[in-house]
């Protein structure tokens, strides 16, 4: 909800965003913060990207990334 209301901000005031768009930004920046600060989500991300990883090392082929949608 907060990325949509900074993307919307930003959409509508082009190059003064950032001015104008300052509330939004700090919004989305505690919000992600506060994601990024969660020990079990870093471990989550961890995992993912190991795995990733090793299936890279394995086969030499590049998994295409997947749009993440998300509830953040």
């Amino acid at each position: 909800m907060k990325r949509r209301a900074f993307t919307k901000c930003c959409q509508e005031t082009g190059f003064l965003m950032v001015v104008k768009c300052r509330q939004e930004n700090t919004a989305l920046k505690d919000c992600l913060v506060g994601h990024y600060s969660d020990p079990s989500f870093y471990e989550e991300c961890k995992a993912e990207y190991l795995k990733q990883r090793e299936e890279y090392r394995a086969t030499g082929i590049k998994k295409k990334r997947q749009k993440v949608t998300s509830n953040v």
